[in-house]
């Protein structure tokens, strides 16, 4: 009995699984893992968020708040770097966990990181229906209420139709989705930088003066302005970046990923954080951080930016970037969550129908199928403003995991043969930072956060009692 309990702590074997598992096609290039993680990173928030955490938290010094949550996400995105390089295996945080901590514990991270995709495409999903209707609106199409907005008295049509384009295309093969997501990328940071290069011209030195206002603490133990409003900016910036994780779920599909996929990490990562940091700086530098501070300027900040400039016309082009830019998030993070079911699932974890690989297009066409319906079904029907935060503490607690990781990969035999790969400097400096300052994010989350996580991981934990434990390939190799 007690050798059936400690096999939930089993360890995949890495070398086996690479071996006998029907290997996806490796297509992609560190081009494509860039452009992928800058296409997750980068979406419509990079013309929202800059606003609200200057206005709210940060002031001027909102570029500091960015190069906060930066430097956080380039100490996790380096043991992701040396995860991905040393276990090019499909499944991201959950196949590192799986490889070095064992089966509940990888268990518990990927149900976890279920719920980060799917709620996260389904939010996203909410947030690009909303804005195509407002474009509608402007050519005097409507739809009828009850199909406008999931509210519990209708359904929000959009948002199931853009998801479902979204799982056809990825269904369509990773070449030909890889290569629609950089041709969006291309047009994304051409917006930006379009915004950037016309803005500059703009700026106000004054508007930078003083660079940290004076901080204070309001009733709610909010923090505004000072220091500790910069580290407040730097804890909502941290989740603009959060999309690179998704880059490590492809490892199976990338040509050299010993070389490639720490490219494509850290790459997407340091392009996101200049871009958001100089749009940041061009948009205080336009429009006082006071007047940002206006909750009727803070939907879209740079669209207000553009008004007081008297710039309309490149107002227009923003909004395409923007919805590209959320289009691009759709696709990196159902790309994403389908690839995390699939190497569930053929792990035994999950039915085995989620692993069945095309043989035309070499993907997992049901767990892709399955997952954009999920996903569209949730965003069109369920009102996401509580549920939307799983998003936010699944992704730290895997940050955290990956990152404490690193300490347990370099001391397990079965990888210190696999050395060639790329290696997080600094050890073990550098993953327990890493580990801590991610505990320290998690736990200024709110409590109504931690509730619903802990109600979604006892779900995850009966359905691994009822059906995983009993149809794992890893336990049952014992």
């Amino acid at each position: 009995m007690a050798s059936n309990h400690m096999s939930i702590f089993k360890k995949k074997d890495v070398a086996s699984d690479l071996a006998k598992q029907p290997v996806l096609e490796r297509s992609l290039s560190a081009f494509g893992l860039t452009t992928m993680g800058v296409g997750a990173i980068v979406g419509a928030g990079i013309f929202i968020t800059p606003g609200i955490i200057a206005g709210k938290y940060a002031g001027p010094a909102v570029m500091l708040s960015f190069l906060l949550a930066a430097i956080v996400c380039t100490l996790a995105a380096l043991c992701y770097a040396e995860f991905t390089s040393t276990i090019p295996l499909a499944g991201s945080a959950y196949t590192y966990a799986y490889s070095v901590f064992g089966e509940i514990i990888a268990w518990i991270l990927g149900w976890s990181l279920v719920s980060e995709y799917l709620f996260a495409v389904s939010s996203v999903a909410g947030s690009w229906s909303a804005y195509f209707q407002n474009l509608l609106g402007g050519f005097g199409i409507n739809l009828p209420v009850y199909l406008q907005h999931a509210n519990g008295k209708g359904i929000d049509i959009i948002a199931i139709i853009i998801v479902l384009l979204v799982t056809a295309l990825l269904i369509s093969g990773v070449r030909e989705s890889t290569r629609v997501n950089e041709i969006m990328v291309i047009i994304k940071i051409a917006v930006i930088l379009l915004f950037i290069g016309v803005g500059a011209f703009f700026i106000k030195s004054g508007n930078f003066v003083p660079f940290i206002p004076k901080g204070f603490t309001d009733a709610a133990g909010i923090h505004h302005y000072g220091f500790g409003g910069i580290i407040a900016g730097a804890a909502t910036a941290f989740y603009a970046y959060i999309g690179f994780d998704a880059v490590s779920t492809a490892s199976e599909e990338v040509k050299n990923p010993k070389r490639d996929m720490p490219i494509g990490i850290i790459g997407s990562l340091g392009v996101a954080s200049i871009l958001y940091m100089t749009l940041s700086a061009v948009l205080v530098g336009i429009v006082n951080y006071k007047e940002l501070a206006n909750p009727a300027h803070q939907g879209d900040p740079v669209a207000y930016a553009l008004t007081l400039i008297n710039q309309n016309w490149v107002a227009g082009i923003v909004s395409l970037g923007a919805v590209v830019g959320m289009t691009t998030v759709l696709m990196v993070m159902s790309f994403g969550g389908n690839r995390l079911l699939f190497a569930i699932a053929r792990d035994g974890l999950l039915p085995k129908t989620f692993s069945k690989i095309s043989e035309r297009s070499k993907i997992p066409v049901t767990s892709t199928i399955i997952f954009g319906v999920l996903a569209a079904l949730i965003g069109g029907i369920v009102p996401l403003q509580t549920i939307a935060e799983l998003v936010n503490i699944g992704t730290l607690f895997a940050f955290a995991l990956v990152s404490l990781g690193i300490v347990f990969l370099r001391r397990d035999p079965q990888f210190k043969d696999n050395r060639t790969g790329f290696k997080v400097p600094f050890y073990p400096v550098i993953p327990i930072l890493s580990f801590v300052m991610c505990v320290f994010l998690m736990l200024q989350l709110e409590l109504i956060t931690w509730k619903v996580f802990v109600v979604w991981q006892v779900i995850g934990l009966a359905w691994y009692a009822l059906y995983g434990s009993r149809n794992s390939k890893v336990r049952h190799s014992l």
